[in-house]
């Protein structure tokens, strides 16, 4: 069983930057795509950013490019085994819960059906 835990959600004015961060408790899941996904207050939760497990390819939704960047740890032994989410020129549409998710599709990550894990979520605000 795979856990996932987020951080590094907070409070940021409109152009500022976070990053966010999501740990494995398991070492397969270096072998995992991984993705984070977003749900903002009365919608659905959308696709963010998707990375491979190799961390050579990567996705993102229309909205975040240019902005966001999606990294991981190298698949080494001795990995932290951690995903990473840099958001940069914030804005206040992207506040939202943002969430790690997990998944062991040959696909390219962006849909949440491509995912079997999933973190419990960190708060992201962005004030105008």
């Amino acid at each position: 069983q795979v856990h996932l835990v987020e951080s590094g959600g907070g409070l940021v004015q409109a152009g500022g930057s976070l990053r966010l961060s999501c740990a494995a408790s398991e070492r397969t899941f270096r072998w995992y795509v991984m993705g984070w996904f977003r749900q903002a207050p009365g919608k659905e939760r959308e696709f963010v950013a998707s990375i491979s497990w190799s961390g050579d390819n990567t996705y993102y939704a229309d909205s975040v490019k240019g902005r966001f960047t999606i990294s991981r740890d190298k698949a080494r032994d001795n990995a932290k085994n951690a995903v990473y989410l840099h958001m940069s020129s914030l804005k206040p549409e992207d506040t939202a819960v943002y969430y790690c998710a997990a998944g062991q599709t040959t696909d390219y990550g962006t849909s949440i059906d491509d995912y079997d894990y999933w973190g419990q979520g960190t708060q992201v605000t962005v004030s105008s």
